[in-house]
């Protein structure tokens, strides 16, 4: 059964836990934030723990406040702390910028990534993964990875020639953030509704993604936004968290996400 509460209490996982490192320090603790844009607040006391290796699926209706939490873990500008912290790997990085927290190992797939004309693919992941690993990755090396990452996301070696995000499909977007994902490393991702917009084979392309390099590196936490069970079952998160209104309002495993599934967030949400 589903707690209620405005924390997301680590007891509430699902039957059958995934063996997690065990470390004693959360690697995400967020306690008491308040954030919003410049004139109005939208979070209001959210409280989260991720553990180093967890999955975490944040569920809520529209104008809950769910990418908000995203974006200002990824400390997007737009979006203002008045109260609270974010502690990441032990660290204070709620004043943090964003491209420090980027070179942290924090990252974030976009709902809606921009596009960058006369920029490839391949220069654009050059940049970044010798920025997240603070040293110059040669176009061999990174072609290499290139190539491997798409072979397993399925998608054409042309890819990695074309300009950033330009004329690509909704699903080719979406395979790109992964891609972008695999390469970077992170300890953290957070997927902002990946799955929105894609079909049944795009959506099951992008958990299949997911999941080879979740395999790939079991310690890396992941935060997964979403508002589809359909996704949560290819994924299959250890916790999950329901956002009404900006707050917590109620936490459990996997079962919570079928629930909302089938019946909606009616008990939560009563304006």
């Amino acid at each position: 059964m589903a707690s209620e509460n405005k924390g997301l209490d680590k007891a509430a996982s699902s039957g059958n836990p995934r063996e997690l490192p065990g470390n004693t320090v959360p690697l995400l603790d967020i306690s008491g934030l308040h954030a919003g844009t410049e004139t109005q607040e939208i979070l209001h006391g959210i409280d989260l723990q991720v553990e180093e290796g967890e999955i975490i699926a944040i569920m809520g209706p529209n104008g809950s406040g769910k990418s908000t939490l995203a974006n200002t873990i990824l400390g997007n500008p737009e979006y203002v702390v008045s109260a609270g912290k974010i502690i990441y790997k032990g660290e204070d990085i709620t004043n943090w910028p964003p491209d420090v927290r980027a070179k942290s190992g924090i990252f974030m797939a976009f709902q809606h990534p921009e596009s960058i004309e006369g920029l490839p693919v391949i220069q654009f992941l050059k940049q970044a993964v010798s920025a997240r690993r603070t040293t110059e990755v040669s176009a061999l090396e990174i072609r290499l990875e290139i190539m491997e990452w798409l072979k397993k996301l399925g998608m054409n070696d042309e890819f990695a020639t074309r300009h950033l995000n330009e004329g690509f499909s909704g699903g080719e977007r979406k395979r790109n953030e992964i891609l972008q994902m695999a390469l970077l490393e992170p300890d953290l991702a957070i997927l902002d509704e990946t799955d929105s917009g894609l079909d049944v084979d795009g959506l099951t392309t992008v958990a299949s993604g997911v999941k080879s390099i979740m395999e790939h590196r079991p310690q890396m936490s992941t935060v997964i936004v979403t508002h589809y069970a359909k996704f949560l079952e290819l994924i299959e998160p250890d916790r999950t968290a329901v956002i009404v209104n900006g707050t917590v309002v109620a936490t459990g495993g996997s079962e919570l996400a079928m629930e909302i599934d089938s019946s909606g967030y009616e008990r939560w949400d009563r304006g």
